[in-house]
């Protein structure tokens, strides 16, 4: 086959077709995650052994025709089992596991609903390609908000008090005897909340430039019941109030901000003279070659559409993007003045590296 002067390889070409096919598909696919999300499907699914496109409508009040379509979707995706015989749908342990179980660690309900508000904003990130400009993260929609806080939940909980803060130097043992925490970028409120539970004897204080995140982690934090030791307040992670913080922490943030040097520079200022201050990134290798993965396509992605632009809507503009890598972080931190960087812990999604002054 040949296109002009060039010549295809049949076979390559099948190979490359195939995968846009599963790419669109799962492209329209994720709107049927989020609404089976949003409408209890998958978590009826759960519940029971099996049922068919009538009984789940009927248990969730929904319009069977639609019911049963979604079905055929997930069927084809592999997230829902079809027994032909029966013609009765049914949710494997495992599919269960990652589509039904919200406080579960393998829950991804979150970040479809993400990724489909990223793609909301596509006319403003197309009209940014041509002119350089930026993108906010004020200016996306409530399901990038709400999508972040959940699709990071999981992994929050499955990890800061059990693995990340006991990775650092003391910090562990100076929090369950009190201490006090900033915590960076904190959206609505998930990591603060999680140290706050951990640590009831530590004072947390979340910051966030985004009124609107700040307010309803106000509102999380009150329903978890731990409001008298938790507070947020609205601040720009390169001014926020206080000193002496024992930790200061920023998760999956400091590659979004403008000038992430003069964060380092602020957070130098504000911790005690052996305090801790622990940042978590996306996992990334240092060169591009070691990030063309399946989570480096991910975080491409997300950063093409999210991460890159609000850093550019900032002043400084740095654009560190999700895939940083931890040597570009070293050059940040220790640019803003700090002495001691390592990579505390990690996971196959996570950087953790312990800075000290």
């Amino acid at each position: 086959m040949s296109t002009g002067t060039t010549t295809l390889d049949p076979e390559r070409l099948d190979a490359l077709l195939s995968r846009a096919v599963v790419e669109f598909g799962a492209t329209v696919n994720a709107a049927l995650v989020v609404i089976g999300d949003r409408l209890g499907l998958y978590r009826a699914l759960a519940e029971a052994e099996a049922l068919t496109s009538t009984e789940l409508a009927e248990r969730t009040g929904t319009a069977e025709r639609y019911v049963r379509e979604w079905l055929n979707a997930q069927a084809a995706s592999g997230y829902v089992e079809y027994d032909a015989a029966s013609r009765r749908y049914a949710l494997t342990p495992e599919q269960a596991a990652i589509l039904a179980d919200r406080p579960g660690p393998a829950f991804v309900g979150g970040g479809f609903q993400v990724a489909l508000g990223a793609a909301a904003g596509l006319e403003r990130i197309q009209e940014a390609f041509l002119t350089g400009a930026g993108m906010g993260w004020h200016e996306h929609s409530h399901d990038v908000f709400e999508g972040c806080e959940r699709f990071f939940e999981p992994g929050y909980r499955a990890n800061i008090i059990d693995a990340w803060i006991p990775a650092l130097e003391d910090v562990h043992e100076r929090l369950e005897a009190g201490g006090s925490v900033a915590d960076l970028g904190c959206g609505h409120g998930v990591s603060s909340i999680v140290i706050a539970e951990g640590y009831p004897a530590a004072e947390v204080i979340g910051f966030d430039y985004h009124d609107e995140s700040i307010a309803q982690a106000r509102r999380r934090a009150e329903a978890a019941g731990v409001s008298d030791r938790v507070r947020f307040e609205v601040a720009a992670a390169d001014a926020f109030p206080g000193a002496g913080y024992d930790l200061v922490v920023s998760f999956d943030c400091l590659h979004d901000m403008g000038d992430p040097v003069a964060v380092a520079r602020h957070v130098r200022e504000t911790l005690a003279d052996d305090g801790t201050w622990m940042i978590v990134d996306p996992y990334a290798g240092d060169r591009v070659e070691d990030n063309l993965n399946p989570v480096g396509r991910a975080y491409y992605a997300f950063s093409t559409m999210l991460c890159t632009p609000n850093s550019l809507s900032q002043d400084g503009g740095l654009a560190l993007g999700a895939q940083a890598g931890e040597a570009r972080l070293r050059e940040v931190v220790t640019a803003g003045g700090f002495t001691r960087f390592r990579r505390a812990t990690e996971t196959p999604f996570n950087l953790v590296l312990e800075a000290r002054p």
